[in-house]
């Protein structure tokens, strides 16, 4: 179950573009953490889309560039990105042409009503839906009881990124048996439609979580 995850989740293409603080020195670490309490049957759909709940949930902290410079003389001042500067000692003259070397590079948090910015791409990360095969049926949303009973199951995960052409993802084949070419084609076109349903409701939900969970942080952030 971890492999398949892992090897799903941390595909390059979904790997979001602002996690980076300092260009080649300093990046947030993205970890996820999923822990089964009880398992009733369809684990893997079920983990798929709590995955893609606390990714969509992540928020990336708001950094500011600090960058600590000192002229060869010896005085030294903190400049921050967003151009203020804090003097150590007296004010810089606008004449002054003396090189200036970097001594140092780091960022801090500024205080803002909100807890940073949302991943990048969130809308990439994946659902996964479990068709359960029975030749010629197949089923979903099966109990730990049928999917004893059930000698293959394919795991198909899309991601929606273009609603009008989704990506798969990644697939994988569970149990004993083999699928011929054709008849998998056909499994993907049908795995697609219910991801899609899955996918839409989902989104919804994550989407007036998002609502709720701003104006609690604006309301908190205003009784401060």
């Amino acid at each position: 179950m971890s492999t398949v995850l892992h090897q799903t989740l941390s595909h390059h293409s979904l790997r979001p573009k602002n996690l980076g603080i300092i260009r080649h020195k300093k990046s947030w670490l993205l970890n996820l953490d999923l822990i089964v309490l009880s398992d009733s049957g369809n684990i893997y759909d079920a983990m798929f889309m709590a995955a893609r709940a606390a990714l969509w949930d992540t928020k990336v902290p708001r950094t500011r560039s600090v960058e600590y410079k000192a002229m060869k003389g010896g005085t030294m001042w903190r400049e921050r990105g967003d151009d203020d500067m804090d003097m150590d000692a007296g004010i810089r003259s606008g004449f002054d042409t003396r090189q200036y070397t970097n001594k140092a590079t780091d960022f801090e948090l500024p205080d803002y009503w909100d807890e940073g910015e949302v991943l990048d791409g969130r809308d990439k990360w994946p659902v996964c839906v479990t068709l359960n095969l029975l030749p010629p049926i197949h089923y979903l949303d099966a109990t730990l009881q049928e999917e004893t009973s059930t000698p293959l199951r394919f795991l198909i995960m899309f991601s929606f990124a273009s609603p009008s052409s989704p990506d798969v993802q990644g697939m994988r084949l569970l149990g004993g048996g083999e699928l011929t070419l054709a008849l998998m084609k056909d499994l993907v076109k049908e795995g697609e439609k219910f991801a899609r349903q899955v996918f839409a409701a989902l989104n919804a939900k994550l989407k007036d979580e998002d609502v709720r969970r701003n104006q609690k942080a604006r309301d908190r952030f205003s009784r401060r």
